[in-house]
C-alpha cells in the first residue's frame, strides 16, 4: 500500500466533509417533506394533490444523493483504504 501524498489526504477530508454536510441537507430535505405533506394529508407523490414544494424537495434530494455517489466514488478512488463509516 502507498502512503497518500498530503494532497491526497487534503482532498479525501474534503470530501468526506463534503459528503456528510450533504448527508445532512438530505436529513432535513426530508423532514421539510413529511412537514409538507402532514400540512396537505396527501403523501402519494402521484396525487393530483401533491404539494409541488414537497415534490421539489424530493426532486432535491434525490440530486443530492446522486451527487453523493459521485463523491463517495471519488473517494474511494483518492483513498481506498480509509475507514470513513466512523468518521461521518
Amino acid at each position: 500500500m502507498q502512503p497518500m501524498s498530503r494532497f491526497e489526504a487534503t482532498a479525501a477530508t474534503q470530501l468526506h466533509a463534503l459528503i456528510s454536510d450533504l448527508k445532512w441537507r438530505i436529513q432535513l430535505l426530508d423532514a421539510d417533506v413529511r412537514e409538507e405533506e402532514r400540512k396537505a394529508g396527501v403523501s402519494d407523490p402521484a396525487n393530483p394533490a401533491y404539494p409541488m414544494l414537497a415534490q421539489t424537495l424530493r426532486t432535491r434530494r434525490d440530486n443530492l444523493l446522486a451527487t453523493i455517489a459521485t463523491l463517495q466514488k471519488q473517494l474511494e478512488t483518492i483513498a481506498p483504504s480509509a475507514d470513513w463509516s466512523r468518521a461521518a
